[in-house]
């Protein structure tokens, strides 16, 4: 299991669902605002002109020869949440990116976010 802080590294890494399968590239990390730990990743999918950013938790990541392995199968993860690749995760579909996983959801205090890019 690869160490949460170490995920950041793996920026543009290949990231592959439970068997083996290519989802796309580990674009970026968000961190639970409450215990600034890694909690989700966005892997850039798509065509190259019609890339778009899903949503992946990062609980389970396992590190292997130039990717990383995430406990999911690919149509779950392809049908997750997503954003454009320019664009920023608005407050309000958090949760629905938790609910998609069957994941709990928290906000923070005063209805602040959960989650935040690093």
């Amino acid at each position: 299991m690869i160490q949460p802080a170490d995920l950041r590294e793996w920026r543009d890494h290949d990231v592959v669902d439970e068997e083996g399968h290519k989802i796309g590239a580990l674009e970026a990390i968000y961190v639970d605002t409450v215990t600034d730990q890694p909690s989700m990743a966005t892997v850039r999918i798509g065509l190259p002109t019609r890339h778009r950013l899903v949503f992946v938790p990062v609980a389970e990541v396992i590190a292997g020869p130039g990717y990383l392995r995430v406990p999911y199968a690919r149509t779950l993860m392809k049908s997750a949440p997503s954003i454009g690749t320019d664009d920023v995760l608005p407050v309000e579909d958090e949760e629905a990116i938790f609910r998609h996983y069957g994941l709990p959801y928290k906000p923070g205090a005063d209805g602040a976010r959960q989650l935040a890019r690093r």
